[in-house]
């Protein structure tokens, strides 16, 4: 087969969620695959040494100025260029009109449900996004020939919200990076800490702009287990910056505790394990997930998570995480509190977070999806 896979944002410096699935996937793919061919479509980017072509993967830059015109107009007539049998889109969106059959990773239909959810500082990247997948996704969804999607729970809301026949859909499970493990290497990993200014101890977090990540709620539980603790840790925030920060922490009454909060900006994948690490507990109470990465790379670190009993995290998670309800911030305190005091049963969750994160691996995942390829 010649199978065409649509990886646009991979060779960007800063990726994030999306974009580290794609290039993890197409990874694994060429470990266990050495005999259809593999067209991979890009753009330039500075991060372009973060793939290598092999034998039967070829790397293809296709131009384009925006999302929408390289996805749209250019990706069609390269895939048409190079003969395809089937093209992957990774990113919940596809080309409406395609020469061959295509295969769309939904990772999510958030932005189609109708719930909003309160609390968000959208940019104005995150708003046209938004508006663009609301546009593209339900024309390109009638003429794809699979859907993949990243959690059973997922699967659920795509049919509901999309009436599509669950036989279309298959569930392709997320997984998390090698190098996500406990640093063996202690100069490293101070030398890490050092370079994002960080205490000895703290809670981390990684918030952003989007209303799913739940700032103000996770803003405003911290600031009562400040107040309920004699020693407060620090709370260190990943992905947000200081404008973002001034304005939630005016809107949410916390603002007293500023000199206990500490921003990172963003951080780089290969510098996370060493974050993760770092942290006595790992703060990832979201309001809504289809998957949720971050879970699985905080335990494979052995750092202990507290997460949401809402959307995908319960089934990510299992029982390796306390679980809290999201919209109440007095609960993610108490998590908080006693995530941090009972010695015990931190150790016991680092323990069953090291067995949870077996049931996760990129080359099954492959696996599963090369399947999918030889059906369609």
């Amino acid at each position: 087969m010649r199978i065409g896979i649509e990886a646009q944002r991979i060779f960007r410096s800063k990726k994030h969620g999306m974009d580290i699935v794609a290039l993890e996937l197409i990874k694994a793919l060429q470990v266990i695959d050495h005999e259809n061919l593999y067209f991979i479509f890009v753009k330039k980017g500075e991060d372009h040494t973060c793939i290598q072509e092999t034998s039967n993967f070829k790397i293809v830059e296709v131009p384009g100025v925006s999302y929408a015109d390289w996805e749209q107009f250019f990706l069609p007539i390269y895939v048409k260029k190079y003969d395809l049998d089937v093209l992957h889109c990774t990113s919940n969106t596809a080309p409406v009109f395609c020469p061959v059959p295509t295969i769309i990773t939904l990772h999510d239909v958030i932005f189609l449900e109708k719930k909003k959810q309160k609390g968000g500082l959208f940019n104005l990247y995150q708003q046209l996004g938004k508006i663009y997948r609301r546009m593209i996704v339900p024309a390109s969804i009638r003429r794809t020939q699979h859907i993949i999607t990243v959690s059973n729970y997922e699967k659920q809301q795509i049919n509901s919200v999309l009436n599509i026949n669950s036989d279309k859909i298959s569930v392709v499970y997320n997984s998390f990076g090698k190098h996500f493990r406990i640093p063996e290497d202690e100069p490293t990993l101070k030398s890490v800490l050092n370079k994002y200014d960080l205490p000895n101890e703290y809670i981390f977090y990684i918030g952003n702009t989007d209303p799913k990540k739940n700032m103000f709620n996770t803003l405003k539980a911290y600031g009562k287990y400040v107040v309920s603790v004699n020693n407060p840790l620090p709370l260190v925030i990943a992905d947000v910056d200081a404008k973002v920060l001034e304005q939630v922490m005016q809107a949410t009454n916390v603002y007293q505790f500023r000199h206990l909060i500490q921003i990172t900006g963003y951080i780089y994948n290969r510098d996370l394990p060493f974050i993760y690490a770092g942290a006595k507990v790992f703060l990832y109470p979201s309001l809504r997930e289809s998957f949720g990465i971050p879970v699985l790379e905080s335990m494979a670190c052995g750092t202990p998570v507290i997460t949401s009993e809402t959307s995908a995290l319960p089934e990510i998670a299992g029982n390796a995480a306390w679980l809290v309800n999201p919209a109440d911030d007095n609960a993610i305190s108490k998590a908080l509190q006693s995530s941090l005091a009972d010695q015990g049963m931190r150790e016991a969750m680092i323990g069953k977070g090291f067995e949870r994160i077996r049931e996760f691996n990129w080359t099954n995942s492959a696996k599963n999806l090369l399947h999918i390829y030889q059906t369609v």
